[in-house]
């Protein structure tokens, strides 16, 4: 195998190990993750496993990054023609609906799972996750901040408040779907983002 070939499959490799775990942490949490599981879904040893990261540690870290990079595909970049303001915020609350009820991942939000597993430790997967989600909600407050400078939204809307409701929409929509199965949540969340944005 050609030096160029046998970077191409590492990565390949690196790639499979990844999107894998980022399955099995959705529904069984990063902390659920082990080695011996991963090798024997994949068909890999453990040493082949562990060989692409080195520790568990740095495995949790690629698999918030790959929960990132999936959760831009689907929410953020789905709508990126739509015009600022309150058009663009009430498109990204759909495409977010959307990709709960459509189980993108078989354990629901990845960043909600993780943020419940983490939320009261230290260290740098915590960091990891709420960085990833302070992000998420500075881009929120962008998109209602826009919308207040245009006029489409009162100008003495609360923008942080506005940003905490269309969260709590979110997480609770994850918890209806994901604990009660409950067949009308994805209509409930979105009754509740009308109530806050409008038609």
């Amino acid at each position: 195998m050609s030096p160029r070939n046998s970077v191409l499959e590492t990565r390949r490799t690196r790639q499979r190990i990844v999107d894998r775990s980022l399955e099995l942490a959705s529904v069984e949490g990063l902390e659920g993750l082990t080695i011996g599981r991963l090798a024997t879904d994949l068909g890999m040893s453990k040493a082949g496993v562990l060989g692409h990261f080195g520790t568990k540690e740095i495995l949790q870290l690629a698999v918030v990054d790959a929960a990132a990079e999936l959760f831009a595909r689907e929410v953020p970049q789905r709508v990126r023609e739509v015009p600022p303001g309150l058009a663009h915020l009430r498109a990204v609350c759909e495409a977010w609906v959307s990709y709960l009820e459509r189980d993108v991942l078989p354990g629901g939000c990845f960043f909600t799972a993780a943020a419940a597993e983490f939320d009261g430790r230290t260290g740098p997967v915590r960091d990891a996750v709420a960085g990833m989600s302070a992000l998420w909600q500075r881009d929120l407050r962008l998109h209602v901040q826009r919308a207040v400078g245009a006029g489409e939204l009162s100008a003495d809307t609360d923008v942080d408040q506005l940003v905490y409701e269309l969260v709590g929409v979110m997480l609770a929509l994850n918890h209806f779907l994901q604990l009660r199965h409950d067949p009308s949540a994805a209509a409930r969340a979105r009754r509740a983002v009308h109530r806050l944005l409008g038609s």
